[in-house]
């Protein structure tokens, strides 16, 4: 018997290995947030698992116990065929797993509501807003208010709600900062909101969340959480530059690129963000009346 146990601790074993391996030295973005959102998130995520593995680990356990105990070889196990009349044993393994479900639909219910991607986040301070455009392979980040812009660079200060206003001229993308908070879809001729705030200065990567693509994978950008002071230095040395994103420079830039460089816009044509939305509600044949409004 112990021959015949003795190959699958070692497969076990060795599996163990492996995962921890492949896992050491590598961070799980998802379970180390920096923002208030994503710390909700990785607290939701930490309590469900907690309460499918009370079911979970008592029937894996239960199956090695029965397994061994009721095995052939073993002629001292009792016949108990009547267990399928237990009410208590019944009570017991439809209960606990109805009185889990029960706990998970109230989790559910208030954090659907709690952590939804267009409520505003509750601050002393303004929002900031910032509109994100995903292209082919690239993200551009629009600052409206500032009338700046970036290509795969995204400088956030911390402590302020940012709100996202997303969309896409390319197919359709998945906008995601991992340590900071979920993903929200980017679409052609639609605008999402995603609300999110960093709790601590830092960089952290931020990605595309759907497949899109020959140049899915490299589709990456940088997001920098700083101090507000130095979020407002960036904002008014960025002003001072010379590269300007107006409507010709805009379908320069939409054309389809891999692995694109950081890149900033001193200024940004008004209405822009609008216009790319407008193009897929009002398409004309033989151009598009609304970056042509715009410029």
């Amino acid at each position: 018997m112990i021959k015949r146990l003795a190959l699958p601790i070692l497969w076990l074993l060795a599996l163990a290995g492996v995962l921890v391996a492949l896992v050491h030295g590598h961070t799980i973005a998802v379970l180390q947030p920096r923002g208030i959102i994503g710390l909700q998130e990785r607290d939701l995520m930490v309590i469900a698992t907690l309460l499918c593995l009370i079911v979970v680990v008592p029937v894996f356990v239960l199956t090695f116990v029965i397994a061994w105990r009721y095995r052939a070889s073993n002629t001292r196990a009792r016949y108990t065929p009547d267990w399928d009349g237990n009410r208590a044993l019944e009570l017991t393994w439809w209960g606990i797993p109805l009185a889990i479900i029960s706990v998970l639909a109230v989790i559910t219910w208030q954090s659907s509501h709690q952590l939804d991607p267009y409520r505003p986040l509750a601050s002393s301070q303004p929002p900031l807003t910032v509109q994100v455009v995903a292209l082919d392979w690239k993200w551009l980040f629009i600052y409206p208010d500032q009338r700046i812009a970036t290509i795969n660079y995204l400088r956030l200060p911390v402590g302020r709600p940012i709100n996202f206003e997303i969309t896409a001229d390319a197919p359709m993308n998945s906008f995601w900062i991992p340590q900071l908070g979920g993903q929200m879809y980017a679409m052609a001729g639609m605008s999402t909101q995603l609300h999110l705030m960093a709790s601590q200065a830092g960089t952290y990567g931020g990605s595309s969340a759907n497949i899109s693509g020959r140049g899915f994978a490299g589709m990456r950008f940088t997001a920098q959480a700083v101090a507000p002071a130095d979020f407002d230095g960036w904002v008014a040395s960025s002003q001072r530059g010379t590269s300007h994103l107006t409507v010709d420079a805009y379908r320069d830039l939409a054309r389809p690129s891999q692995d694109h460089p950081i890149a900033t816009y001193a200024a940004v044509q008004p209405g822009l963000y609008d216009a790319i939305i407008m193009d897929y509600m009002m398409p004309m044949p033989g151009g598009d009346i609304a970056l042509g409004a715009a410029q």
